[in-house]
């Protein structure tokens, strides 16, 4: 499998060709489908230790930064996951100087790679590579340069659910907030022939709540729809479990 192969090659690259004990790495994380699926490719191989989940808030520590998830529900993911998570509070203007930071923080715990789900955007990786390179961290892209609808096809046969949550207005209207990512939504999305299958640039955005990755799923309460910025949102909250539930 050529994905095993890469994986494995960026270990010796990390280690020194010796590879007794996993890599340390974190998780670049969204809360969305191409995270989810890159982290589940990269935990396939079995060569990383994943010590942290890294995603980027709003000022006001509320929602994510890109997808603008509510941050209790992805905290809900890491719980499912058993992995701890970091959730920086950051301006796009202090962004990157933030996720520096925390990185390098990483980095003092021996942690010496960082997963991205990036998949062909290429300023995208220019910034991950860049980034990485100055605070001295291997990035590994496990989706980089795959076909699309073999992406989410993988996906939807592993096992993981995701409904939409955000769209860019001048691609998708609202009425796509809260579908399920399906066979029927990658036909009607080919109908459409203007989107990107993955919404890779920026016209859709997902939240997974149920998975291979996942111990349990999570639970949510779908809200409102609004729109902000030219962008539709799927106002999400999390269900709070009864002890009997438990």
């Amino acid at each position: 499998m050529q994905l095993e192969v890469n994986l494995i090659n960026v270990v010796i690259f990390c280690t020194g060709g010796i590879i007794t004990n996993k890599m340390k790495v974190f998780v670049s994380w969204s809360g969305g489908k191409d995270t989810c699926l890159a982290y589940h490719r990269a935990k396939y191989i079995d060569k990383f230790d994943f010590k942290y989940l890294l995603n980027m808030a709003t000022e006001d520590g509320n929602r994510s930064r890109s997808h603008g998830i509510n941050t209790s529900l992805l905290k809900a993911q890491a719980e499912a996951m058993r992995i701890p998570i970091v959730q920086i509070k950051t301006t796009w203007q202090t962004y990157e100087a933030e996720f520096k930071k925390a990185v390098l923080n990483f980095k003092e715990e021996g942690i010496k790679a960082g997963i991205f789900g990036d998949i062909d955007l290429q300023e995208h990786r220019d910034w991950v590579e860049r980034v990485c390179k100055e605070v001295g961290i291997k990035p590994l892209l496990p989706l980089w340069k795959e076909e699309r609808e073999k992406l989410l096809e993988q996906f939807i046969r592993a096992g993981f659910k995701a409904i939409v949550v955000a769209t860019n207005a001048k691609f998708l209207g609202e009425e796509w907030l809260g579908r399920q990512i399906d066979g029927q939504f990658i036909e009607d999305l080919k109908t459409l022939g203007y989107i990107d299958l993955c919404g890779e640039k920026g016209e859709y955005h997902t939240f997974v709540y149920e998975g291979p990755i996942f111990k349990k799923s999570v639970d949510f309460i779908v809200g409102r729809k609004f729109l902000k910025d030219k962008y539709w949102f799927l106002e999400l909250r999390e269900k709070r479990r009864s002890k009997c539930e438990i």
